[in-house]
């Protein structure tokens, strides 16, 4: 369930039916006040609503104060075994400090941490992590990893309120995507606090994109989970911060810049996609709407795949089409598709946010389409007309469903493809 409680690192609400907040951390060594600087700046370009940097030492602890000062985000010093860096950190203006109560020291040091962010109105992220439980839960861990950390989550959450502190947010991450999926559910039934959700040491950009997607994805789809961090090993930290949008788009949680939509290709092909989406990807970075784009490989299924896209393009070997909201604009050669879609997009924005339709191109573009159409294929529109005629007369109708199925192939020779010889040639 979604939390009940709401806090704020900096100015960014957490919980409470806010917004879902990104977080990224630092890949420096905190003390190295430019590199830390660059790129909390490139963290904040790219989307990041928080940064957390490491404070390992006495020298990142004093480093703070600059950092602090100069972030266009709130800061979250991450704090591990020495407690009194903690302290500092707090002093030095740490929007937020994490803490893991396990490895801290015990309750006396957990609780002169408390004090002192009550006094500032620091929050704390308390998290449990499957690599550093507390001795007592190892034997349980064995027998039932979810148990042992949801145990160690609500023994930290039970800590924190003997000491009449609850402006925090929990933690609780596995290596493993089954256990941190089933824990979270498991937790977000027993504690009103938000949750902050990771998959902790992911993997590669690759691996660990794809388990954070599954794991954060299907516990964010549950209403689980008020802020996320995508931990990938690598040195650019706004790579992770890219992955945890595309991720919050892809749900519908959150709105920021464009959404390219594309098709997989497949032997229908007949133009050079790979570089077409490559480039539409590309120049999409510089317009900052949430405006969505369509490119498909082939005229097969017309475009009623992606008929809700503000702007799309389809394509053959010689000539392709550009639509909007399911309607053609205009036929063009193929080799300037990208560059008359984004004239088109320009268009629209330079008129207000309203499409500028020729009905002449229109018109030729609706004969190109109907030219390249696979005649046989139930695409939606069509099943979406059978399916309303059928409303009206269910037997007619039907019938001529019926008839429509029988026609089409059921499969496709492969030595007799119907696109041998047409295919681009990628040498």
């Amino acid at each position: 369930m979604a939390s009940q409680r709401q806090i704020h690192v900096g100015s960014v609400p957490i919980g409470g039916g806010a917004p879902v907040a990104v977080q990224t951390m630092t890949k420096t060594e905190t003390a190295n006040l430019n590199a830390t600087m660059r790129q909390i700046r490139a963290v904040a370009e790219a989307g990041a609503d928080i940064v957390r940097v490491a404070v390992p030492r006495e020298q990142d602890a004093e480093a703070l104060k600059n950092i602090v000062a100069s972030s266009p985000i709130p800061v979250i010093a991450d704090i591990h075994f020495n407690h009194t860096l903690a302290l500092k950190a707090i002093e030095a203006g740490a929007h937020c400090v994490r803490l893991n109560p396990g490895n801290i020291g015990g309750p006396e040091k957990v609780a002169e941490v408390i004090a002192l962010a009550r006094r500032h109105g620091t929050p704390l992220r308390v998290g449990v992590n499957s690599g550093s439980l507390p001795k007592h839960l190892r034997e349980l861990e064995f027998e039932d990893p979810v148990e042992a950390l949801v145990t160690a989550a609500v023994e930290t959450v039970e800590l924190m309120e003997r000491l009449d502190f609850t402006n925090f947010k929990v933690s609780m991450k596995s290596t493993s995507v089954p256990n941190t999926i089933a824990s979270n559910r498991r937790l977000s039934e027993r504690i009103p606090y938000p949750l902050h959700l990771g998959i902790t040491e992911a993997g590669t950009k690759w691996s660990g994109s794809l388990k954070s997607a599954v794991g954060l994805g299907t516990l964010l789809a549950d209403g689980i989970g008020d802020t996320i961090r995508i931990s990938l090993s690598t040195f650019h930290a706004e790579e992770e911060v890219k992955v945890a949008w595309e991720l919050l788009k892809a749900l519908k949680l959150r709105e920021r810049g464009p959404v390219l939509i594309a098709c997989p290709t497949c032997g229908r092909l007949q133009f050079d996609m790979d570089r077409v989406v490559a480039e539409v990807e590309q120049r999409l970075e510089a317009y900052e709407d949430p405006i969505e784009v369509s490119v498909l490989g082939c005229a097969v299924n017309g475009i009623g795949e992606a008929r809700h896209a503000d702007f799309g393009i389809t394509g053959a070997k010689d000539m392709g089409m550009i639509y909007s909201k399911g309607e053609p604009l205009k036929k063009v050669p193929t080799e300037q598709l990208v560059d008359e879609l984004f004239k088109e997009i320009d268009r629209y924005y330079a008129a207000g946010k309203r499409i500028q339709r020729d009905e002449t191109a229109a018109a030729q573009a609706r004969e190109w389409l109907a030219a390249n159409e696979d005649a046989s294929a139930m695409t939606p529109e069509r099943i979406a007309a059978l399916e309303a005629a059928a409303a009206e007369n269910d037997a007619s109708a039907g019938a001529v469903l019926e008839s429509m199925l029988e026609a089409a192939p059921a499969g496709l020779d492969e030595i007799a493809s119907p696109v041998a010889g047409r295919r681009f040639s990628r040498s």
